[in-house]
């Protein structure tokens, strides 16, 4: 009984954690959304969101979602429902599937692969190759780098992960974007 109480408290900040980081959720392209209509059987819809960041609905065809939150995406699609088709429309969506959005580690780290970027919040470099298992023995830490596509042009950014680590200089751990690759080379000397 006494571990139970001790739990408990971890155990509701781990809940509210979890629906407070789901509600400021930014829908994304790729993300698979769920949308019902109280005794509306006809308008329950499962819809990708597309690359332009909108989702295909009943009624309504193309409904622009990019970067709203469920709540908003609610408010959105009854507003639209109200107008012509439906007197007092409860809508509910749910996210079904989220794309996964993922960063690739290689090199001199323990467990070299692709790491799924924190949904509620930026991923940074450090917490990326904390990920893949920290550094190896051998590797230059401060010539790891992360390669990244802007504009279609790869561009090079170096991180000096003494800076971060030994002088706590958290402006350079620098937030990823997805499809970023970090790359720690092997030291020589």
């Amino acid at each position: 009984m006494r571990y139970l109480s001790f739990l408990l408290p971890l155990l509701l900040i781990s809940i509210s954690s979890v629906a407070y980081s789901s509600e400021e959720y930014k829908v994304n392209r790729g993300d698979i959304l769920l949308i019902t209509v109280y005794e509306q059987p006809d308008l329950t819809t499962k819809t990708r969101v597309s690359p332009k960041g909108d989702i295909t609905f009943p009624l309504l065809g193309s409904v622009d979602v990019k970067d709203l939150t469920v709540n908003k995406i609610q408010e959105r699609i009854r507003s639209l429902l109200q107008k012509g088709y439906l007197v007092d429309p409860q809508v509910n969506v749910f996210i079904e599937q989220y794309r996964t959005e993922k960063v690739f580690v290689m090199g001199f780290v323990n467990k070299p692969s692709e790491y799924e970027l924190f949904k509620d919040r930026p991923t940074t470099v450090i917490e990326a190759i904390t990920m893949a298992g920290g550094f190896k023995e051998g590797a230059a830490k401060n010539g790891t780098k992360v390669i990244r596509v802007e504009d279609n042009q790869q561009v090079t950014i170096p991180i000096k992960v003494t800076d971060i680590t030994k002088k706590g200089d958290k402006s350079k751990d620098i937030s990823l974007k997805p499809g970023d690759i970090i790359v720690v080379p092997e030291s020589f000397f």
